[in-house]
């Protein structure tokens, strides 16, 4: 009898054991589908919002127009208040003055990453929690000449994927940033490792509408930056 009980005891032990692997395995797979599904509920609230939003001289006409000054200013001035690693962790403008909450600027699609992400203003670690960010003194993401929206995220965080897999990224490859306006679609032209000091990599190219994604690497190593450079086109110019 002991014997008996010391078998069963030892194969639900097993089974347990058996189980818990399994929910490791499975635990990063399963909190990247909660995150995606989380994404996809805020876009479409902030899409909703935005679209109830859209009446003539309201606070988004205002943020449009505001974010262009912005935009020629930091062009006209070289970005001179980029001069450190710190300089674009910290918003200068609150979004939730023009009635847009937790500094959601937009989102990001790449679909040969299979991802989507918020793109949140302010480039701080809380951010970066939770999605994409926009780097403070570059141009933000509105499009228009003269601009160089700089788009970061980590290489994975706490199971979503963020930009874990930019290295699929290849010449030609499609990224559709969706703002409080419009959907503008971008086509990548460039990629390159570089070191963490770079910051030519974030300035504004004149007569250029751009958006540089960059991430970490290598993965979990952290020593370069992988930059992708993407310029805007017309829908109509891509055939």
């Amino acid at each position: 009898m002991k014997k008996k009980r010391s078998k069963n005891i030892l194969m639900i032990l097993a089974i347990l054991l058996i189980l818990i692997g399994i929910g490791l395995i499975c635990f990063p797979a399963i909190s990247n589908f909660l995150f995606e599904k989380n994404v996809e509920k805020d876009k479409e609230d902030f899409i909703k919002k935005v679209s109830e939003d859209q009446q003539e001289e309201s606070l988004l006409d205002k943020l449009y127009k505001d974010l262009q000054e912005r935009n020629e200013w930091l062009y006209k001035s070289e970005q001179s208040n980029l001069v450190d690693p710190f300089s674009y962790e910290q918003p200068t403008i609150d979004l939730s003055e023009y009635g847009i909450q937790d500094n959601t600027i937009g989102y990001i699609k790449i679909p040969k990453m299979g991802i989507e992400l918020p793109i949140i203003l302010g480039a701080n670690s809380t951010n970066m929690r939770k999605g994409a960010v926009h780097l403070t003194e570059t141009s933000y993401p509105i499009g228009g000449n003269n601009t160089n929206s700089v788009i970061a995220a980590h290489r994975g965080y706490g199971g979503a994927q963020l930009f874990r897999h930019i290295d699929k990224l290849e010449n030609g490859d499609k990224i559709y940033i969706q703002n409080f306006r419009e959907e503008l679609l971008y086509v990548v032209y460039e990629i390159k490792l570089v070191t963490p000091d770079a910051i030519d990599e974030l300035a504004i190219q004149p007569a250029k509408d751009i958006v540089t994604l960059i991430t970490c690497h290598p993965y979990r190593v952290n020593t370069q930056r992988y930059i992708v450079k993407a310029e805007r086109v017309k829908v109509e110019n891509l055939n």
